[in-house]
């Protein structure tokens, strides 16, 4: 059958379509062959150029290897369920993921405290006040002011603290204030004012400011009283407790703590679970952790408020040792970031108690003793140094061993976790895991490897110095890298954490544990002495054998007596610079606090 013209045409137009189809397969073909090679020569170069500074790419090497059931915290009764977390496989549903409360996290919520004790909302009477135009003397119930003499006021604020008696900012993140006392046990403080004339409800206002109390338990209030030329102080009271209440109520953990304290006794804490795969390895649970913690400090704050230092060290060596089921002992392997951050922040918690017994100077020779001994073994930067490369040689083993359709699927199921996913056709990083070049994914890796190397190298953990230059520079470069998305950026841009911030965060936290070391020592010498030393050489040797230096720039830490009789213990701080002690304001940035103003001073 002889073929129509018209057929011939549409047969021209079917081949050229095939043809051109052809061609554009080729040419996928070569780019993505291209593109391919590029990228695994990329990462065979960049793999060589690390490894070659001492770099561990490889995540076996990080598989701790097993220890014995009965020299493991982690098999200890009760220390599994309290504080290993199923990891987060991001294949799973979050309907399948183990809750992060239990037990012990349920007995310790200080919410069931709170709802326990109320506290007082009703103003009380701190001190009442008598003004009279007569030469008057004290008679052991009535303190006599004068109402024109400039120290008036300063008398004014001891008398207002010892009538509140003592109290601190509590440790928990709910905002608590403890006092010794409970409040309807003050016994308000009986004062003469002596004035040429009788002042106005203003001007005795003036004398009780709010900075005359020493903590923020309340606010001072001045009312008329029911006699002529009579006034009394009130304290409106922010949510506050007593020391001994809140020790009444945690002490129904304290079977739990001394489950801890035993288990704590085993030198190796090394979670169950498949090490094989970074992403399917087990967690601590930091609820727990943050549960336990949060609960000690408040103990010992407690203890210290009620003059039983032996007591709160106790409750203070309890949380320090409990750090050491985040650091995964003896190897330190494999150690997340997010624990590594967790352990600094349980770390600055700790020092914060210790300040708060020795600004009180609460703690004795025996106790300052005890915490200089535990202070001067804590070193934070390997743990979060090992954190940085572990980080890395997890992201290069997921991305070198997962398919990029798995990759695609995972993704959307971590963006599923309480946040509205789109349609894939609509998710750039689903179209861009599923369409792209495996060479596009090995030259992620290499934007990922090279960014995390400059900050693992700001990091010196042999010699214990951090260098914000160096971490101020990778961040820059980082800042940089991902101004422009490319795509072999594209998926390190989704992946590399705040690894500015972190070390930022480690290095002021660790200056916080080198400086109360020092001030424990300074405490030392002056119970012993009766004042500060001129210089920190003097600590040396009775005081301590090592005297911390400034773990930015490695010199020694600044140091002077006051004219008050007290001392300025400093570092140079984030930038680097001796601003003579200034402590600039810390302020939030994002969901972290700036350091980077100002000498870190020790309060």
């Amino acid at each position: 059958m002889n073929e129509t013209p018209k057929t011939k045409s549409g047969w021209r137009i079917v081949r050229r379509i095939l043809i051109t189809l052809a061609v554009l397969a080729t040419l996928v073909a070569i780019f993505y062959t291209e593109e391919d090679w590029r990228g695994k020569r990329a990462w065979g170069n960049c793999k060589r150029e690390l490894e070659a500074k001492g770099a561990v790419l490889d995540w076996n090497a990080y598989i701790p290897p097993p220890v014995p059931d009965d020299q493991n915290f982690f098999k200890a009764p009760k220390m599994t369920e309290w504080f290993q977390k199923d990891a987060p496989i991001i294949t799973q549903t979050p309907a399948s993921f183990k809750p992060a409360t239990n037990e012990l996290t349920r007995d310790l919520n200080l919410s069931q405290f709170m709802s326990q004790h109320q506290s007082q909302k009703t103003p009380v009477t701190i001190a009442e006040l008598d003004i009279t135009a007569k030469t008057t003397d004290g008679d052991g119930k009535n303190v006599v002011l004068q109402f024109d003499d400039p120290a008036a006021r300063e008398q004014v604020k001891e008398l207002m603290q010892n009538a509140i008696g003592p109290s601190v900012n509590g440790s928990q993140a709910q905002g608590l204030y403890f006092m010794a006392k409970q409040l309807n046990h003050i016994q308000p403080a009986h004062i003469v004012l002596q004035a040429d004339k009788s002042p106005n409800l203003e001007e005795v206002a003036a004398l009780f400011p709010a900075d005359t109390i020493s903590t923020n338990v309340g606010n001072l209030r001045v009312e008329s009283g029911t006699q002529t030329n009579s006034f009394r102080i009130l304290l409106v009271p922010h949510p506050v407790y007593s020391a001994a209440e809140y020790l009444q109520w945690s002490d129904q953990a304290v079977p739990d703590f001394d489950l801890i304290h035993e288990a704590l006794k085993r030198p190796y804490a090394q979670m169950d679970g498949d090490y094989t795969q970074p992403y399917a390895s087990p967690i601590p649970n930091f609820i727990a952790v943050r549960f336990v913690a949060q609960t000690l400090a408040s103990r010992a704050q407690c203890y210290l408020l009620l003059g039983q230092p032996d007591k709160a060290l106790d409750e203070l060596t309890l949380l320090n040792n409990s750090r050491r089921l985040l650091e995964n002992a003896p190897t330190g392997k494999p150690i997340l970031l997010v624990s590594a951050m967790i352990n600094v922040a349980v770390t600055a918690l700790y020092v914060y108690m210790i300040a708060d017994g020795l600004q009180s100077h609460a703690w004795q020779e025996p106790q300052l003793v005890a915490l200089q001994e535990q202070l001067k073994k804590i070193n934070l930067s390997p743990f979060v140094a090992e954190a940085f490369n572990e980080e890395r040689a997890s992201v290069c083993f997921m991305l070198l061993n997962t398919s990029q359709a798995e990759l695609a699927n995972r993704r959307l199921v971590q963006k599923s976790f309480g946040v509205p996913v789109k349609p894939k056709l609509e998710d750039p990083e689903y179209l861009f895991l599923t369409f792209a070049p495996r060479g596009w994914v090995f030259q992620n890796m290499v934007t990922d490897a090279r960014l995390l190397q400059a900050d693992i190298d700001s990091i010196d953990a042999t010699d214990e110095l951090v260098s914000p230059r160096a971490v101020n520079d990778a961040a820059q470069e980082m800042e940089t890298t991902f101004k422009h998305v490319s795509p072999y950026n594209f998926i390190a841009s989704t992946m590399v954490p705040n690894f500015a911030k972190a070390c930022q965060v480690t290095a002021h936290n660790q200056t916080l544990v080198n400086e109360a070391q020092i001030a424990c020592a300074l405490e030392r010498y002056h119970l012993a002495h009766g004042e500060y030393p001129e210089t920190l050489e003097a600590l040396a040797p009775q005081f301590m054998e090592i005297i911390p230096h400034d773990i930015i720039g490695g010199q020694p830490l600044h140091y002077r007596r006051t004219d008050d009789g007290k001392f300025l213990l400093y570092s140079v701080g984030w930038n680097e610079t001796d601003d003579g002690g200034e402590k600039h304001q810390y302020h939030n940035v994002g969901r972290g606090v700036d350091y980077s103003q100002g000498d870190w001073v020790w309060q």
